[in-house]
């Protein structure tokens, strides 16, 4: 995970305060609700300029930080693993 990405989770997870985002924190536990998910999920695409397909828009994507940044950067890798 970058610095980018866990300070855009931040303001979504009411109960994170100012403890660390680590790839294992459980998202639900911190208070992402359903409402905040799909804000969120504007705000990454708006931010790292992807589009997450529906077949990644199941629970398990959201459930902790580190799931759901692999997402994204699955998303960001350029199409047939070239190099940037």
């Amino acid at each position: 995970m970058n610095a980018e990405f866990t300070e855009l989770l931040r303001p979504f997870l009411k109960f994170a305060g100012p403890d660390e985002i680590t790839e294992e924190s459980r998202l639900r536990d911190l208070g992402l609700d359903s409402m905040r998910e799909i804000e969120l999920l504007f705000a990454i695409e708006d931010t790292f300029g992807v589009a997450v397909p529906d077949d990644k828009l199941v629970d398990s994507t959201f459930a902790t930080a580190g799931g759901l940044w692999g997402v994204v950067e699955e998303l960001r890798a350029p199409v047939g693993g070239g190099s940037r």
